[in-house]
């Protein structure tokens, strides 16, 4: 049985709430397996005590920590550097601690990534997306697929001109490529909806089991994939329409193993045993159905 020791590390989560994070868990375990003497916490933070959390941090010389909802902006600020891309995306999910400087990073692009590569089979670069939403998950979705290599990008949203905003704070670094901004009843949206080898929604609509109304799977291709990012404890209405047509669709679960699996390498510099994370994750869900 592990025991804390004046050597232990500690690492944890900075949220507001935090107590549903699924973080501790897996990083505990993933610690654990690769004979890591650290201990994971969850903070909880309210937003007006956030900067005395991060001088904590300094203070105790806490080892990193995951921030989640609603800090991912607010933290930046009280960091001493950001990764570029983290910026560009801009929000923070990840925290390193070294030699008293604080670097913000976002993992969850990367850990999307490994998620649409490994549970879709699907690899983006040469191939048309389309993203549903225009929130922090949609701008991490955007710089790591772009990254990856995509022909083209479309972002579509409600509010078209957040979409707009979106493309116009990513797309000077990626001139190359092209990016579209589309609102939900434009002719542009379904024109891009028929040509999108994968379509993925980065919004939180499905979390309660709401349907997502706005897209007409029947529009896509057969070829075309899905992917939800919402994670939940039983299939999402998204991923069960899609699946009802033919179409191979995943959650969000992969891509929560896949971001955490990052923050553990930018922490440690050893990547976690692989699929350790994944299989704790759908433990807790299968636990959660029984």
């Amino acid at each position: 049985m592990f025991e804390l020791s004046g050597k232990s590390r500690i690492f944890g989560i900075f949220g507001d709430p935090v107590s549903h994070s699924l973080s501790p868990a897996m990083q505990n375990l993933a610690m654990r397996a690769a004979g890591i003497d650290a201990a994971y916490v969850p903070f909880n933070v309210a937003p007006q005590d956030l900067a005395a959390a991060v001088a904590g941090m300094r203070a105790l010389k806490i080892g990193g920590v995951n921030i989640t909802l609603p800090h991912k902006q607010l933290i930046m600020p009280l960091l001493d550097r950001v990764d570029p891309d983290a910026a560009l995306i801009g929000a923070v999910n990840t925290v390193v601690q070294n030699d008293a400087e604080l670097v913000g990073f976002n993992t969850d692009g990367l850990g999307f990534l490994q998620s649409v590569r490994e549970d879709l089979g699907f690899e983006p670069a040469g191939k048309s997306i389309l993203l549903l939403g225009a929130g922090g998950a949609c701008r991490a979705a955007a710089v790591a697929l772009l990254r990856s290599g995509v022909n083209d990008l479309s972002i579509v949203n409600r509010n078209k001109e957040r979409a707009e905003d979106l493309v116009g704070r990513i797309s000077h670094a990626f001139p190359s490529q092209s990016i579209r901004a589309h609102g939900l009843n434009e002719a542009g949206f379904v024109d891009d909806l028929v040509r999108a080898d994968l379509v993925v929604n980065t919004t939180s609509i499905g979390l309660g089991g709401e349907e997502i109304t706005f897209c007409p799977l029947a529009k896509i291709k057969t070829s075309a994939s899905v992917y939800d990012m919402v994670y939940s404890p039983v299939e999402t209405p998204f991923v069960a329409a899609a699946r009802l047509r033919g179409h191979v669709a995943v959650d969000g679960l992969g891509m929560l193993a896949g971001q955490g699996e990052e923050a553990f390498f930018l922490w440690f510099n050893v990547r976690p045993e692989k699929g350790l994370m994944r299989n704790c994750l759908q433990r807790i869900r299968e636990e959660n159905n029984s």
